[in-house]
């Protein structure tokens, strides 16, 4: 297959031998892997840009961007995907379908402000998945097998926005607080005297105010392809700022779900934060929260890329998908069974149970 070049700005040569380098997983270095040179990524910013929200909403509009991007769309999934660098064949990340040449399209997107880096490399995520497929039971053979296969993993920096408000809110509700009373019950031995919790309600009004730091919304939500909640947890400390050459050696997808989709997520996480703040507030045992009016201000979004590894995997007819945090190294999947292992499994325990039977007899 001809060779296509994913256009960059970005890209680095090793100065040694030529070849193309890849980002160093664990590390902040770019590595060449024909000779073994490695040099340091240095970026010309030292902080995170956080973005305006509301002008982004208002004045720059929906289809605001700040820089294009060449994509290739799988038409089986429809995922968009980037890769900083030259391939000679590249498959999906989700489906596993090929990725066709002509279907590079270029689009904007408003640049990532951040990411956390792979922590893992492909070896160790390899050896992890490979660990977890040996110890699950009935698994097919094709699946251990898949495991092993140099193909079957692939490194993506998923998309996020992450949404910083400072929170007002009034409220008013109850207070409840529990107290016991005795109280004669009939048993079968008699009765006795039991303790009956109740609740004693007062009213409560007040106002609560914080920093909301860092509420995550995943910007690639497709029903088939979401990111397990067990594996989406990050160390958002290690967040840097971003540079393309932290994609070397990985595929990138553009979001799908738009910063304003994103915002109205982003409002029913801060609800929840407040309704917490207000519970606090209120105190004792119990509170019920009649109104709370809730207001945000000062709203800024970044659009930040964090790290997964993912293998999928086809078995009769239907398609399983395996998840690694690139951070942490946490693992998530769904799996088949095997009907023979299982079937085989079952003949072995009734034929052990006839033989009891026999020689018991």
């Amino acid at each position: 297959m001809q060779e296509v070049p994913i256009k960059s700005e970005h890209k680095k040569a090793c100065a040694n031998c030529g070849a193309e380098l890849r980002f160093k997983p664990g590390s902040h270095q770019l590595k060449c892997e024909y000779c073994g040179y490695e040099e340091f990524i240095e970026s010309a910013k030292t902080s995170f840009e956080e973005l305006e929200l509301q002008h982004y909403l208002k004045v720059v509009g929906e289809n605001a961007y700040t820089e294009t991007i060449d994509l290739l769309h799988c038409k089986n999934c429809g995922a968009n995907q980037h890769v900083e660098e030259n391939y000679k064949s590249l498959s999906c990340v989700y489906c596993s379908e090929p990725l066709i040449i002509e279907d590079i399209e270029k689009e904007g997107w408003i640049l990532p402000g951040a990411l956390v880096p792979f922590q893992l490399d492909t070896n160790k995520a390899k050896g992890i998945f490979k660990n977890w497929v040996s110890g699950i039971w009935f698994a097919p053979n094709n699946l251990k097998r898949a495991a092993l296969s140099p193909e079957g993993l692939h490194g993506l920096y998923v998309p996020y926005w992450t949404f910083d408000a400072n929170l007002l809110a009034t409220y008013q509700g109850q207070r409840g607080d529990y107290y016991y009373e005795n109280r004669r019950v009939r048993t079968k031995n008699g009765t006795q005297t039991r303790q009956v919790r109740k609740t004693r309600w007062s009213p409560a009004s007040g106002s609560i105010k914080g920093f909301i730091d860092d509420i995550l919304i995943n910007a690639s939500q497709k029903k088939r392809r979401n990111i397990p909640a067990k594996i989406a947890f990050w160390n958002m400390k290690e967040l840097v700022v971003f540079n393309s050459k932290y994609l070397s050696g990985f595929v990138t997808e553009k979001y799908t779900v738009s910063l304003k989709e994103g915002h109205h997520q982003s409002f029913k996480e801060a609800k929840q934060i407040a309704h917490n703040w207000i519970r606090q507030d209120i105190g004792g045992d119990t509170q019920r929260i009649g109104h709370a009016d809730i207001k945000l201000s000062d709203e800024t979004f970044k659009h930040v890329l964090l790290p997964v590894y993912i293998s999928s995997y086809r078995f009769n007819g239907k398609e399983y998908h395996f998840y690694i945090n690139g951070q942490t190294g946490v693992l998530s999947g769904t799996r088949p069974y095997s009907f023979w292992k299982i079937f085989f499994l079952v003949l072995f325990i009734i034929a052990i149970i006839a033989l009891i039977a026999i020689f018991a007899q």
